[in-house]
C-alpha cells in the first residue's frame, strides 16, 4: 500500500497553539465553514482562523447558542445546521452556496457524546456514525462545487487516536447485532479518516485536498461534569485535586493546542501537494499497528493501517452513497 503518511519534520511542537500556527498566515479573502465552531475545538479554531483573517461560517444546531458563543469575534456568521437531517444539511448549503464564492476551508469538527446505549437518527443510523460521519460525507459532497471554485480548498476532518481501537464494521455499522459504546466511536474516527483518503483520492485533480487530524486528548479548563472521575484519574487526566492536567508531550492538550493541527491541516504551506493523511501533533504521523496500551503517560496516536487503506477508502465512500440515497442500496449497511 503506497501512501503519504511520513513526518515532515515540522517546526511545531506538540504544545504549540493554534495562533501559533497561524502566525504570520494572511487568510484575507479567504471562507471558511466549521461545523460546531462554536464550542470546544471547533470554537478556538473558528476564533484563529477568523484572527488570521479568514471569513468563518460557523455551522451549528442551535444559532442562538452559537451566535451568543462567537458574539464579538470578528468576520464571523452562524449558519443553523443539523447532521443528522438531510433535508437541513442539503439546504445550508443551498443557502451558503447562494452567498459565497469560493469554499477554502471546510473543517468538519461536530460529534455527539457517545451514548451509553444505542441511540438511531430517524433513518435507524447509529447516531455517532450518522453524525461524525454521514452528515459531514453529505455536506461536503454538496458543497462540491464551491471547494472547487476555490481552486485551492481543503477538508480537514476531526478524528481521534481512538481509530487504533475498530475498524468499519461493514456487516452492521448500526450494532444491530449489539451496541458497543467504544466500537462505535472507533467506527466513527476510523470512517473520519478513510474518508479523507477517499476524498483526496477523487478530488485532488480538482485541487481539493483531504485531512484527518487527532487534536489530542484535549483536557482544557474544564472537566466534563459527566465524565467518571475515576477513570479520569486513571487516565492521567486529572489530578488529585480534581485538576486537569495538561502535558502536550503525552497528548493532554487544552483546546488552544488542540486546534493547533486543525489549522495546521487547513492552511499549512507545508502540506503543500500533500492530502489524504492523517496529521497529529502538527505533523504527518506514522503507521504503527503495534497494539499499545493506553496508560496514564501514553495514549497512542499513530494511524492505524486499517485506517488508510485505499480500498476500505472507496469503500466507505459506497456505503455513505447508499446510506445517503445517491445509488440503489444492496443490503449492506442498512439498520433492518
Amino acid at each position: 500500500m503506497t501512501h503519504e503518511q511520513r513526518p515532515l519534520g515540522t517546526p511545531f511542537s506538540p504544545a504549540a497553539t493554534a495562533d501559533e500556527v497561524l502566525e504570520g498566515v494572511d487568510l484575507t479573502g479567504r471562507n471558511a465553514i466549521v461545523t460546531a465552531g462554536h464550542s470546544g475545538l471547533g470554537l478556538e479554531t473558528t476564533r484563529a482562523l477568523a484572527k488570521a483573517g479568514a471569513a468563518v461560517t460557523v455551522a451549528a444546531r442551535n444559532p442562538e447558542q452559537a451566535r451568543a458563543a462567537v458574539a464579538g469575534i470578528r468576520r464571523v456568521e452562524v449558519e443553523h445546521l443539523d447532521l443528522l437531517d438531510p433535508a437541513s444539511i442539503q439546504a445550508f448549503a443551498d443557502r451558503w452556496r447562494a452567498t459565497h464564492e469560493g469554499l477554502h476551508i471546510l473543517v468538519n469538527s461536530a460529534a455527539v457524546p457517545t451514548p451509553g446505549r444505542l441511540v438511531l437518527d430517524a433513518r435507524g443510523y447509529e447516531v455517532q456514525f450518522a453524525t461524525g460521519h454521514l452528515g459531514h460525507f453529505q455536506l461536503t459532497l454538496a458543497l462540491h462545487p464551491a471547494l472547487r471554485a476555490a481552486r485551492g480548498a481543503r477538508v480537514v476532518n476531526v478524528t481521534s487516536g481512538a481509530h487504533r481501537f475498530g475498524d468499519i464494521r461493514w456487516h452492521d455499522p448500526h450494532f444491530a447485532d449489539g451496541y458497543d459504546p467504544g466500537g462505535a466511536y472507533a467506527q466513527t474516527k476510523t470512517a473520519n479518516i478513510l474518508f479523507a483518503v477517499a476524498l483526496d483520492r477523487r478530488w485532488a485533480a480538482d485541487n481539493i485536498h483531504g485531512y484527518a487530524v487527532h487534536p489530542g486528548v484535549v483536557v482544557g479548563t474544564k472537566i466534563n461534569t459527566g465524565a467518571d472521575v475515576q477513570a479520569m484519574r486513571a487516565a492521567g487526566l486529572m489530578d488529585a485535586d480534581g485538576k486537569p492536567v495538561i502535558d502536550p508531550a503525552a497528548g493532554k492538550k487544552t483546546p488552544a493546542q488542540g486546534a493547533s493541527t486543525i489549522v495546521f491541516a487547513a492552511t499549512s504551506e507545508l502540506l503543500t501537494g500533500i492530502g489524504g493523511v492523517y496529521l497529529r501533533d502538527n505533523d504527518v504521523a506514522p503507521v504503527n499497528d503495534e497494539r499499545l496500551p493506553v496508560t496514564a503517560d501514553s495514549i497512542p496516536t499513530d494511524v492505524a493501517s486499517h485506517a488508510i487503506d485505499p480500498d476500505s477508502a472507496a469503500r466507505l465512500w459506497d456505503l455513505g452513497e447508499r446510506l445517503l440515497g445517491l445509488r440503489p442500496r444492496d443490503g449492506v449497511g442498512a439498520h433492518s
